[in-house]
Parts: C-alpha cells; sequence; structure tokens
C-alpha cells in the first residue's frame, strides 16, 4: 500500500483535499496558462511536445485527458495525433471554461470533449480508451494509488498510459538551485499573478512529496501495468512515464 503524504492548498480546516483543489484551480483559472509558461520559461510546452510525441507509434484514437485543466495538452495532442475524440476530464469547471473556449477557437469542439470527473472514480466503463494522458496533474491526485488504479481499468488490453509530471533534479547543482527557485521565487510569482497566497507555496510542496522516477514505476506496475519506462527531461525537473496494460 503507498503512502500518500496529505497536502493541501489551504489549512485542514477548509476541508477535504478534493475540495481544496478545485477551490484553488477554480480561482486560478484565468491566470493559469500564463503562469505555468512564466513559471517554467517556457520550457514546459516543449515538455509536452516530446510526451506527447510518445504515443505517436501507437496512434491511439480514443484518448481520456485527466486533470485536463484548460486543455493545453488535449489540444496538442488532437494537433499531433489526430486521434478520433478526446475526453478532457478535470474537478474545476473554471478550468475547463478556458479549455473549451481555446478548443473552440482552436476549431477542435468535434474533437475534443470536457466532463466534470474524479481522477479516483472515473465514470467510464472498462476497457474504454486507447489512451489516457496526465500531465502535471498527478500530483493533485486525492489519492495517487487510486487514479492510477483507475487508469489501467479505463484502458484497453495494450493501451498506453502517458504521465508527465514535474520533479526534483536528482543531482547537483540543479537540486539545489531548484530548490532555492521553488521555494522563493516560484511562491512570489504565483502570488503576484494569480493573487492567491497558498497556490504557489502548495506546488512546489506537492513536487517534493511525489514519488520520484524509481519510486513511481513499482507503484505504477502494483496498479496493473506490464511495463514501465520513464525518461527524465531538462536535468530532471520534469519526467514522462510511459505504461503499458
Amino acid at each position: 500500500m503507498y503512502y500518500q503524504e496529505p497536502i493541501t492548498p489551504y489549512s485542514a480546516a477548509s476541508g477535504p483535499k478534493r475540495e481544496q483543489v478545485e477551490t484553488m484551480f477554480n480561482r486560478i483559472a484565468p491566470t493559469y496558462d500564463r503562469l505555468n509558461h512564466s513559471l517554467s520559461l517556457g520550457i514546459d510546452r516543449r515538455w509536452r511536445r516530446k510526451a506527447i510525441d510518445a504515443l505517436k507509434p501507437f496512434a491511439p484514437q480514443t484518448i481520456l485527458d485527466i486533470a485536463t485543466g484548460t486543455g493545453d495538452f488535449a489540444i496538442l495532442a488532437a494537433q499531433r495525433l489526430d486521434p478520433d475524440r478526446i475526453i478532457g476530464v478535470d474537478i474545476s469547471e473554471g478550468m475547463m471554461d478556458v479549455g473549451r473556449k481555446k478548443v473552440k477557437d482552436a476549431g477542435l469542439d468535434n474533437v475534443i470533449f470536457f466532463m466534470k470527473d474524479d481522477s479516483t472514480s472515473l465514470s467510464f466503463s472498462n476497457e474504454t480508451f486507447d489512451a489516457v494522458t496526465v500531465a502535471y496533474g498527478a500530483r493533485n491526485f486525492d489519492n495517487l494509488e487510486a487514479g492510477i488504479r483507475e487508469m489501467c481499468r479505463v484502458l484497453v488490453p495494450g493501451g498506453h498510459l502517458m504521465l508527465v509530471e514535474l520533479t526534483t533534479p536528482p543531482r547537483f547543482p540543479m537540486k539545489q538551485l531548484f530548490h532555492v527557485y521553488s521555494h522563493t521565487v516560484m511562491p512570489f510569482i504565483g502570488r503576484y499573478i494569480s493573487h492567491d497566497d497558498s497556490a504557489y507555496t502548495y506546488l512546489p510542496e506537492t513536487m517534493a512529496a511525489f514519488p520520484q522516477a524509481e519510486q513511481l514505476q513499482p507503484l505504477m506496475l502494483s496498479c496493473g501495468f506490464s511495463k514501465v519506462e520513464f525518461r527524465r527531461f531538462t536535468f530532471g525537473l520534469s519526467t514522462m512515464y510511459l505504461a503499458t496494460k
């Protein structure tokens, strides 16, 4: 059984983690995209492209994008993989409202659809999707192990989970430099742009607590996947996991 450190955006008195995360993302939705690209200096766009391209050899036609947020990853997947259908799910209607406008502006509203759903108890039947993706949202799961099991459940046999997440660089000097950046610069910029005092203090805390590559790999295997590979990007600031059911 995987032990998940209980980290929430606000105080324990503010309610369960799921409700706190939903509230936080509804608050920061209007500034989320600008913050993401600012905090990563735009490098996150390259990470997303590399992660999506890892699915190209499998040509998935039905894709579930979990923690879809404002739909960036779903839009990029539609453009680079040309699937029949992508369903983006999230607990934040505020984030998805931003995503719906972006999808319409991109002319992809006949391919990408949004719905509110819980990653730890998905509404879909077994063996529904060729691929499941989750980009920079797994660290917000109320129960990571339950979320991974659900992703495995809704995949067809032979289907693939592509998970990419922010991680802590494992080696000197990037590890030390990133610690300073994530605990000083990141919260300052986050508060300034989003006007939420907690959101970008919560982010580095979840990054530090999230299981790193060698720890997440066996957890994914224990949740029903037969093969799990990982690849670090940019000194380990981000890590991609490709798992086969």
